[in-house]
């Protein structure tokens, strides 16, 4: 075996999200032989990558097919993180992914959505954090369990930023964390729009493949402003299945459709799809309605990311300060998996196929 010969076998494996073969995607590096045995490395589009173990085998089963069926090849991993930014960069410089999580109306589930996504690319190999931009209703002090807590200063170049505190491996910055909770955050619309502002620019994110951001409910000011501050990768809709929470699902889908807003959706979540009760956990009983979600993504011709279900588990850990994805609800966990996994491609096939995403321009 030489190296022409395994890059030629491994020409015919294709990255299934981008639709071509690896060695032509430039994916194939380090490529070590000694007799029958062969080692190289993949270098895959984001380390939460879903479909590792499928490029595994297929490159496995290239080189026995094509080259030698006794040959012992060790596929290694690596990755590098795909991004569409072409922006200056000036803010947010080391974050390659930046995913606002939206909904039409309060009260879906949300920002239990954000949370439980941001740990479930953190679980992947990813480097997160999670922004709470939810000024009037911050609740990541809760749901990770550092209410009381106070992030610190540190001087980045000569200016005082803030650090994000650090919990279950992902970055967290709420407003929660700087004001006292028994105290209202009653600001008006350009003191909120300030905020969210400073936690793009004041924060020191780091290096990052996705920032997750738990925007506030609804279509408002505070929005605007985020695209205008921020390039946003794309936005991710939650809901639940009854038609209220759908009605305004809509309008938060022809907001971000709008021509000067623009911004790609990645898809939607129907969150509270269904109830499980623990002692029947093969039941399934649709309190707000059956498949609302997965009917207006197709409706609108959206990518849909998957259902979860309204189980007391996920309730009962966010209220404790230990999420979902931390928990042991295998069932839960595999929900915000197979949402997380489509998500992460989706991310990946935009990247690949979308113009740079540029920051929205102020009328």
């Amino acid at each position: 075996m030489t190296e022409a010969d395994v890059l030629k076998a491994l020409s015919n494996v294709e990255e299934p999200d981008l639709g071509k073969d690896i060695v032509t995607l430039n994916m194939v590096k380090d490529i070590v032989i000694d007799g029958k045995s062969v080692a190289f490395t993949v270098v895959l589009t984001t380390p939460a990558c879903p479909l590792k173990d499928m490029i595994q085998k297929a490159c496995i089963n290239a080189i026995k097919l094509l080259l030698d069926k006794e040959a012992s090849v060790t596929v290694n991993f690596t990755a590098n993180t795909s991004s569409n930014r072409k922006d200056n960069k000036q803010v947010l410089s080391g974050v390659k992914n930046i995913i606002a999580v939206v909904s039409g109306k309060g009260g879906v589930g949300k920002s239990t959505v954000a949370a439980n996504l941001a740990l479930a690319f953190a679980q992947g190999g990813a480097r997160v954090g999670l922004m709470d931009a939810d000024i009037y209703g911050p609740s990541v002090p809760i749901m990770f369990g550092v209410r009381g807590e106070r992030p610190m200063m540190r001087d980045v170049n000569g200016k005082g930023m803030i650090v994000p505190l650090e919990r279950y491996g992902i970055k967290l910055m709420s407003i929660g964390l700087l004001v006292d909770e028994k105290n209202a955050v009653v600001w008006r619309g350009p003191m909120v729009s300030n905020a969210v502002r400073q936690f793009a620019t004041d924060v020191d994110w780091g290096e990052l493949d996705y920032l997750v951001i738990d925007m506030p409910p609804g279509t408002g000011d505070i929005h605007l402003t985020l695209m205008q501050a921020v390039p946003v990768t794309g936005v991710i809709i939650v809901t639940t299945p009854q038609a209220v929470a759908l009605a305004d699902a809509k309008k938060g889908i022809a907001m971000f459709g709008q021509a000067q807003i623009n911004v790609p959706i990645i898809g939607l979540v129907e969150n509270m799809a269904y109830f499980t009760p623990a002692e029947l956990p093969d039941n399934k009983y649709y309190i707000f309605g059956k498949d609302g979600g997965k009917k207006l993504a197709s409706e609108y011709d959206l990518p849909f990311l998957g259902q979860i279900p309204l189980v007391q588990s996920i309730r009962e850990g966010g209220d404790a300060g230990v999420p979902a994805m931390m928990n042991d609800d295998i069932p839960v966990q595999k929900a915000f998996w197979e949402v997380a996994a489509i998500a992460v491609r989706n991310i990946s096939q935009r990247n690949a196929h979308v113009k740079s995403q540029k920051l929205v321009e102020a009328e």
